[in-house]
């Protein structure tokens, strides 16, 4: 199964134009802020451009984790892979072939990979940015506004990963 990096990399967009909309005036930036402790005047001064493009950078590694959890085929290949090998060899690669002829479009939806995105959303980022938050004497607000962020962000990416890679 091939990895499809140009559908990674648009997905990876995901968590930009979220946290644009999400933490900008639209939505939640002054709760935000509040959560935060920041000011107008203590936002002013960061170097945005490297904060973009390590935001994507990281964005890109969790798409590239994200589509092993919403596409389940991935799963079928790598339990047909030998220890050590590169690629699936002999009766494994007949057998994988003859599979994703079969059954490689089941379950390739945006629906499908939205729904695993928030799941992945509650299961694994709402514990991490809770417990997080709480040894921080952060706020339930600060943790719904975050998880809130992250949950519909990788749902999104989840979706768009599902559908198209």
């Amino acid at each position: 199964m091939e990895t499809n990096f140009l559908v990674l990399a648009l997905a990876a967009l995901v968590p930009l134009f979220m946290g644009f909309l999400w933490y900008g005036p639209l939505l939640f930036k002054n709760a935000w802020m509040k959560q935060m402790g920041f000011t107008e005047e203590s936002m002013k001064g960061a170097n945005m451009g490297l904060i973009f493009i390590l935001s994507y950078v990281f964005s890109f590694l969790l798409a590239f984790l994200l589509q092993t959890i919403v596409i389940h085929q991935f799963g079928v290949q790598s339990t047909l892979m030998e220890s050590g090998a590169t690629e699936l060899q002999g009766e494994a690669a007949t057998y994988f072939s003859d599979f994703m002829a079969k059954y490689g479009s089941n379950y390739r939806t945006f629906k499908h990979g939205a729904l695993h995105g928030a799941i992945t959303g509650i299961f694994l980022i709402l514990p991490v940015l809770a417990t997080q938050a709480m040894f921080e004497r952060k706020t339930a607000k600060y943790v719904l506004i975050n998880t809130g962020y992250w949950v519909i962000t990788i749902a999104l990416m989840g979706g768009i990963i599902c559908q198209w890679a």
